[in-house]
């Protein structure tokens, strides 16, 4: 789980955004270490180790999300849960990063709508409400510990859109193993809106995680 390459600042934080801006930053710089060849590779396993996992194997509705510049492709995940024949849903963003969500059909019809987005389906938009149908939801992070906090892109846009998830769906979230950080230890810092997954996702296993992140 841990690594040499782990960031974890050593100073004291009064604001715990100031916290977090500096893992973001730190681990964002170790992912640009990574070559299109080994993100390309490592979204191979992580798609291999997701479909291990007894919740998404027996979903019928899985919610995932369209890889940007920098992080793991979930290119194959999403091709392997479409022959699987499970329905997936791709955020959507609107105006003002207002949430919805649309159906994947095809890698082909991903496309990006606006610079810095992720690609999205040209598939009609469902609404915000839509994530209640997922029984299992693949969430994006730059970190998790063990406590199953999660650290974010930094807009908040999952936080908020997991508010209409059921109390029952299966969050996971995908990480490097060097992301994965002991909480005991190296505690991530929680904030009362972020909201916790359930179990966490790296290129080689995955475990579940407190109950409390269920």
């Amino acid at each position: 789980m841990s690594s040499t390459k782990q960031p974890y600042p050593a100073e004291e934080f009064t604001e715990i955004e100031d916290f977090k801006s500096v893992m973001r930053t730190a681990i964002r710089d170790n992912r640009a270490q990574r070559s299109e060849r080994l993100r390309k590779e490592a979204g191979q396993d992580f798609a291999t180790v997701l479909l291990t996992t007894p919740a998404i194997k027996e979903a019928n509705v899985v919610a995932a999300y369209t890889s940007r510049a920098g992080e793991p492709s979930t290119l194959p995940l999403l091709e392997y849960l479409s022959a699987l024949g499970k329905t997936i849903l791709l955020p959507v963003l609107g105006a003002g990063l207002q949430r919805d969500w649309a159906q994947f059909i095809s890698v082909e019809d991903l496309e990006q709508r606006a610079p810095g987005r992720p690609p999205e389906p040209s598939s009609p938009t469902l609404g915000a409400e839509a994530l209640e149908r997922a029984d299992a939801i693949v969430v994006p992070a730059l970190a998790v510990d063990t406590s199953g906090t999660r650290l974010g892109q930094g807009g908040g846009w999952y936080d908020r859109a997991l508010a209409n998830a059921r109390d029952d769906a299966f969050l996971i979230a995908m990480v490097y193993p060097e992301e994965f950080y002991d909480a005991s230890e190296q505690p991530l810092p929680r904030e009362s809106h972020d909201r916790p997954v359930g179990a966490v996702a790296t290129t080689t296993s995955w475990q579940l995680l407190p109950s409390e992140g269920l």
